[in-house]
């Protein structure tokens, strides 16, 4: 289908239905994407205030056939946020819709804003003493609308589930302008096909959201984390089953740490404090939330784990200071990867007991591949890593930056061998649509594009992204 661009006509014809100042040209923070690998072209930056005026936008874009990018925080890292080439398009950005309309501590429900940005979520569940779970590093600036379209993960997914399970309902505005009004509070609503989950990781390519009822949780009373040291990555495996032994489903996260990664964060972070003198190769991050005694039961595991000879060292936080700290080396991580500069990031997840297998072979291709430095690390809980490929000390990334796909491929053919998938909660976007078309389940992929031709036959939402 032939797009158009957004014309300074059509801009004028589209500010005549608008607020004041609800259409600027887009700044260069706009037209970027964190990683560098894309970077958009300069169109018509919408900043509606209300789900109407976003329903105004959408239904122009789809008489003209121009294209939308929907805009969260940012923070994405696959390139869904920016379009590279194409007619310019109108770039939606959601940042003036920050507004919590709603808190029912009784139901466990938050409604809000899609343009809110996730700590003032998480802000307002404290606030009515309730938990909203969701919890990434980027959550200071990423935007609840983005967390849903790319079905956010994070450090939680073992206890509490990704964004989809975290949400009710929504209100979205289709391609064709009008506003789905799908904002129940209801937990149980079988009437017919399931628009929530169509629309959550669908990266913006099927409608905008503009609202999301979210489930909340009681707060824990007790949190207790530590760090524990680990020989392998099958130990690794077998403290988790040990751990939601002992501390059954009070188990929040359960973070795999490398050593590489810890060395990145000394080299470069210097004033982040690391739990031990020396790196350990492997070693796990826990935390246990619980109504009472977690740190008795943290302990308890400790024990239980270093009689089974899974661990052989551990630190278990004394304070909220120490637990800060131990939570703030995991999430310089990926501060640390950033500044050494990777040649190849991977955003993988696999079946928990393929896990060691997948970590071991995949060492041996990268390493007959070439002299590189890996970092693995990730929620191991729920099977998700993130297997970054560096070049070797004192190189930059831009003198292997030819081998990138041929890493990539790789690492994505053992990932698929392994019943596993290339992407766990990062989303396809445009840096992975060619992987979807290889990897993707032929009649599956049949199925997406005709939903997407039924709901967007013009296709102007998102061009280029996971299709």
């Amino acid at each position: 289908m032939t797009l158009n661009a957004a014309t300074p006509e059509f801009a004028e014809r589209l500010a005549a239905q608008l607020p004041k100042a609800t259409l600027s040209a887009p700044s260069d923070g706009y037209l970027q994407e964190p990683r560098g690998r894309y970077f958009g072209q300069g169109g018509l930056l919408a900043r509606p205030r209300s789900t109407k005026d976003v329903a105004t936008i959408i239904a122009a874009c789809n008489a003209s056939r121009v294209a939308v990018v929907p805009y969260g925080g940012g923070t994405g890292l696959v390139g869904a946020q920016v379009m590279p080439d194409g007619p310019t398009p109108v770039v939606l950005s959601l940042e003036r819709m920050k507004n919590v309309r709603a808190v029912h501590p009784l139901e466990n429900v938050i409604v809000a804003d899609a343009g809110c940005v996730l700590a003032d979520v998480q802000a307002a569940a404290e606030a009515a003493e309730r938990l909203f779970p969701l919890s990434l590093g980027a959550e200071g600036s990423a935007r609840i609308g983005g967390n849903l379209s790319t079905n956010a993960g994070g450090v939680n997914v073992l206890r509490y589930g990704n964004a989809r399970d975290l949400c009710l309902g929504l209100e979205a505005v289709l391609p064709n302008g009008e506003i789905w009004n799908g904002l129940t509070r209801l937990r149980k609503d079988n009437t017919g096909y399931d628009l929530r989950n169509l629309m959550i990781g669908a990266e913006g390519t099927l409608g905008v959201l503009t609202g999301a009822a979210l489930k909340l949780f009681p707060r824990p009373r007790s949190v207790a984390t530590a760090v524990m040291v680990v020989g392998t990555p099958q130990a690794a495996l077998e403290l988790l089953a040990l751990a939601r032994e002992v501390a059954g489903e009070s188990v929040s996260a359960f973070e795999l740490l490398h050593g590489q990664g810890m060395k990145f964060v000394r080299d470069t972070l210097p004033d982040v404090r690391l739990p031990f003198e020396a790196n350990p190769e492997w070693s796990v991050l826990i935390e246990v939330g619980m109504s009472r005694e977690a740190d008795a039961t943290l302990e308890a595991l400790f024990g239980a784990a270093m009689e089974a000879d899974l661990v052989s060292d551990g630190v278990i936080a004394q304070s909220e200071a120490q637990r800060s700290a131990l939570w703030s080396l995991r999430e310089h991580i990926p501060i640390a990867n950033k500044a050494i500069g990777s040649v190849a990031s991977h955003d993988i997840s696999l079946p928990l007991s393929e896990l060691p297998e997948f970590i071991a072979k995949a060492g041996e291709q990268v390493a007959a591949m070439g002299p590189y430095r890996v970092n693995c690390f990730g929620h191991l809980g729920d099977g998700n890593l993130h297997y970054n490929v560096f070049p070797p000390e004192g190189e930059s990334r831009e003198t292997y930056d030819d081998r990138r796909h041929a890493v990539s491929g790789a690492i994505y053919d053992l990932v698929h061998q392994l019943g596993g998938s290339f992407s766990a909660e990062h989303g396809v976007g445009r840096m992975k649509v060619a992987a979807l078309q290889t990897y993707g389940d032929p009649t599956r992929l049949a199925a997406m594009r005709a939903i997407k031709d039924a709901l967007d036959p013009n296709g102007i939402m998102n061009p280029g992204v996971i299709l």
